[in-house]
């Protein structure tokens, strides 16, 4: 590469030569180049100029990156103000993973896959754990379609019984589905999701099959770590500053150490089934020794609300999810609890409605708004 600076210095020294030598042509020649060069160089002192902005950008990115960290307790703030985990609520979804997108399920209680849901606006997930043994038989009757590993899945029964009403192919590893919710978390850090399960595997087990989540163990809210039972519940605010946005709760009691928390222990609950026909809207509670308006000093449980009946239909859930859920909500359920609303308010098929312009979602988002 030229050295500029040199060459405009070696035609200045000619230029005083031929000036005192009284060349003239030889002097407006050399004046002529000097001119150039003066051109030349201003024109590379613009063009290094012009490339400093990325000096400039990467100083304004380290300036962005430094002020990063507050302006998720911004958003947080600005987001959930000052209400506590246990005075929001959020729309769940029954049975989340029997639906017709996630696999080939012949009876389901969503439409929705489980990304869909939760890209819906669904922020509870109630899923069904059991274990699932190879069998080299339905490897081979299945003509190879069914040919999975011994792992945990998602089944509603025995993972063995019936396709499509019991398991789905393909099969829904458990790990797959809190893969998606770990995901779907990282997409959108101002959000917080909790998945309840039905667990019928070994503590074991559903450690093995949580240690495949990428990501999952930052996630994951352990209550003993902020001291719940002491102080109550966090602020929903501080959880997402935190990033410990991942509530996981079992009906099995021997997997806290997991992060997993037995739900007898942390909420109250109705009884599950509006009944077949869909007219038991009485509020009770599920388990007779926790009262849905327990009081405990210094912490009150969250209270999730079961409303669907015992076998769900696109038919029977537009007729329940629309004013009969709002009024049992008002009528039922708030009084049964001590005058408290519903944390988490699961529903099937979580989209439909009545034409009673109330839909699952409009119900919670009325109770986060407030009296």
């Amino acid at each position: 590469m030229i050295d500029m600076d040199m060459l405009r210095l070696w035609f200045r020294g000619r230029l005083r030569g031929a000036l005192r030598r009284g060349h003239a042509r030889r002097t407006a020649a050399c004046l002529l180049l000097l001119a150039l060069l003066g051109t030349a160089t201003t024109a590379t002192t613009a063009t290094a100029t012009t490339a400093s902005p990325p000096s400039t950008a990467s100083n304004a990115s380290t300036t962005a990156a430094t002020a990063a960290p507050g302006a998720p307790a911004d958003l947080a703030a600005a987001r959930w103000g000052d209400r506590r985990l246990d005075e929001v609520s959020f729309l769940t979804t029954h049975n989340a993973f029997t639906n017709y997108e996630d696999s080939r399920w012949s009876s389901v209680n969503q439409s929705e896959s489980v990304r869909a849901q939760l890209d819906g606006g669904v922020r509870g997930l109630s899923l069904d754990t059991h274990w699932y043994e190879r069998s080299t038989w339905l490897c081979v009757i299945s003509f190879g379609s069914d040919c999975y590993p011994s792992d945990v899945y998602l089944c509603h029964g025995d993972c063995k019984t019936f396709a499509g009403a019991t398991y789905a192919l393909p099969r829904q590893s458990f790990h797959g589905t809190m893969q998606t919710v770990v995901d779907f978390l990282a997409a959108h850090p101002q959000e917080v999701v909790t998945v309840f399960l039905e667990d019928y595997v070994s503590a074991d087990q559903l450690s093995r099959s949580l240690g495949r989540v990428r990501g999952l163990s930052d996630m994951v809210f352990r209550p003993g770590e902020w001291g719940v039972r002491q102080n109550g519940w966090p602020k929903v605010a501080d959880l997402v500053t935190s990033g410990k946005r991942l509530l996981i709760f079992s009906d099995r009691s021997d997997r806290e150490h997991l992060g997993v928390m037995y739900d007898r222990s942390w909420t109250v609950s109705n009884y599950w089934s509006l009944g077949d026909l869909g007219n038991d809207t009485s509020c009770v509670t599920r388990w007779p020794d926790v009262p849905l308006d327990r009081q405990e000093p210094g912490f009150r449980r969250l209270f999730t609300m079961s409303h669907h009946r015992n076998v769900p239909t696109v038919l029977t859930a537009a007729l329940d999810n629309g004013a009969k859920l709002r009024n049992r909500i008002a009528g039922q359920c708030r009084p049964a609890a001590g005058g408290r609303d519903p944390n988490y308010v699961s529903v099937d098929f979580h989209r439909l409605s009545d034409n009673s312009g109330h839909t699952p979602a409009s119900i919670v988002a009325e109770l986060n708004a407030g009296p």
